[in-house]
């Protein structure tokens, strides 16, 4: 387990929301309310919208909460918890990526033993919530596209985890602008994993162009992104 810099705590509290609902997340719902407040990353809109979920997360049945994050999140890949779900589909790519984006999270300082994909984006908040600030604001900025897309989308399913991510939205320094034809893609997994199957994105040892480096790891992230709205065009 990583131990959070004090003024990152923010994104871990973050990350446990987007977790599985358990027990301990349950009863640690005050915490991580109290942690979110208490930094002031998070805008005092986005705080008030995040309410519900965190109501919910703390007075519901577990199973239903379960039931509810399984056909949220489980059961299309438009809503789904791994980045690269979004930046590579299916493509030949992603596995490498997977590889070495392990390999990034270990350079940074956390050792990934868990099941989960290296890219569930719980995880990467919680590698975020061990890096400095701007550098893991950086790294939202570029991520900041798949983020705003799932929001968009689970704001349309009146989903209250679009609003962790309209959270997310709000520490990031740039605003961004989601195509409506994005957030309306239909399910087709052949048609997107066409759209991606070209598109490159490695985390191997090199300099800040080629590798493991902040840099490269914003580079590819461009990349696919600026990728992915020209194929929608």
């Amino acid at each position: 387990m990583m131990v959070a810099p004090l003024s990152n705590r923010t994104f871990k509290a973050l990350s446990a929301l987007l977790s599985y609902p358990t027990e301990e997340l349950c009863a640690a719902v005050p915490e991580i309310a109290v942690a979110i407040a208490a930094e002031g990353l998070v805008s005092d809109e986005a705080g008030k919208q995040m309410q519900p979920l965190l109501a919910d997360l703390a007075t519901l049945d577990l199973y239903d909460l379960q039931e509810r994050y399984v056909e949220l999140f489980d059961k299309t890949r438009r809503h789904s918890l791994h980045l690269f779900e979004h930046i590579h589909g299916e493509s030949r790519d992603r596995g490498q990526a997977m590889v070495d984006l392990v390999e990034h999270y270990r350079r940074g300082g956390l050792d990934v033993t868990a099941n989960e994909l290296p890219d569930f984006i719980p995880l990467f908040l919680e590698f975020l919530s061990a890096r400095p600030f701007e550098e893991a604001r950086g790294l939202l900025n570029e991520t900041a596209h798949i983020f705003s897309l799932l929001e968009e989308r689970l704001a349309k399913r009146n989903a209250g985890y679009a609003a962790v991510f309209t959270a997310i939205a709000s520490i990031v320094s740039e605003p961004v602008v989601v195509d409506a034809a994005e957030i309306d893609e239909p399910d087709d997994l052949a048609a997107i994993d066409a759209a991606w199957e070209e598109t490159a994105v490695a985390f191997g040892p090199g300099n800040a162009t080629d590798g493991c480096s902040v840099d490269r790891l914003r580079i590819q992230i461009r990349a696919a992104n600026r990728d992915a709205r020209n194929s929608a065009a």
